[in-house]
């Protein structure tokens, strides 16, 4: 079981109590499974959409820096003002919908560390609508929360997949083990190797069809989170190893 120590003020003053690690890691996720609910998303993409415009906001009053506006196509019905949608992998609420297009409201860090600062009007996004408590988690724990910006260093295509080898800061590969689970551009993928500074995914044809992974090249940029679990792990469990 975990066990306050003294402080009793934060989870990382829980010890370990009769468990084993791996006993840990599970309490951990429970733990935190509650706070996760309200926006979680599982990396299975429903769809792409398309960027109609990125407006910047000139309103001084308004925290946002940008508007953009996407079409989501079927993916709108029953969307609520309020909601999140996964765009490319980063949470964002939509503040307005007309039709089939919602509009969301971008701060300034958001812009700046996300691949969203470098959309285009017309270029498709990756779509998840956020989980209902109902629904199956086909992927991994995702929270749209983008740790970091990739590049693609290189793409080999077989008949029966695509291996794509990303490159990213050591930040970011000290979390990624073989087999393991990160979500690109919102996408969940099962990671094949890791090397000091990069990483290496492999795509079958279903995935490149459904997805803007299909238009990827050499160079472009990917939003990359890291496994939440991975990064809870590696924050509490050195101290018991």
């Amino acid at each position: 079981m975990l066990v306050r120590s003294s402080n009793n003020q934060k989870l990382s003053s829980y010890i370990l109590c009769g468990r084993t690690s791996s006993a840990l890691v599970g309490e951990i996720f429970l733990l935190r499974t509650e706070f996760l609910i309200d926006t979680l998303f599982t990396g299975i993409v429903e769809g792409t959409g398309i960027v109609k415009s990125i407006v910047k906001i000139k309103d001084t009053k308004r925290t946002a820096d940008n508007t953009i506006s996407i079409d989501l196509g079927n993916l709108s019905k029953g969307l609520q003002v309020g909601a999140s949608v996964s765009v490319n992998g980063t949470c964002l609420t939509a503040t307005k919908i007309v039709k089939s297009t919602a509009f969301f409201e971008v701060v300034k860090e958001t812009m700046k560390r996300t691949s969203l600062g470098m959309l285009k009007v017309g270029e498709h996004v990756n779509l998840e609508r956020s989980l209902k408590i109902s629904d199956r988690i086909e992927g991994h724990m995702v929270l749209g929360h983008i740790d970091d910006v990739g590049r693609i260093k290189d793409i080999v295509k077989i008949p029966t997949e695509t291996k794509i080898m990303i490159e990213v800061s050591k930040d970011v590969t000290k979390f990624l083990v073989p087999k393991g689970s990160v979500a690109l551009d919102g996408i969940s993928f099962t990671i094949v190797d890791v090397w000091k500074n990069k990483f290496s995914i492999a795509l079958v044809p279903h995935t490149l069809d459904v997805t803007t992974f299909k238009t990827k090249h050499k160079g472009d940029k990917v939003n990359i989170e890291i496994d939440i679990l991975s990064k809870y792990v590696a924050k509490f469990l050195p101290h018991y190893l």
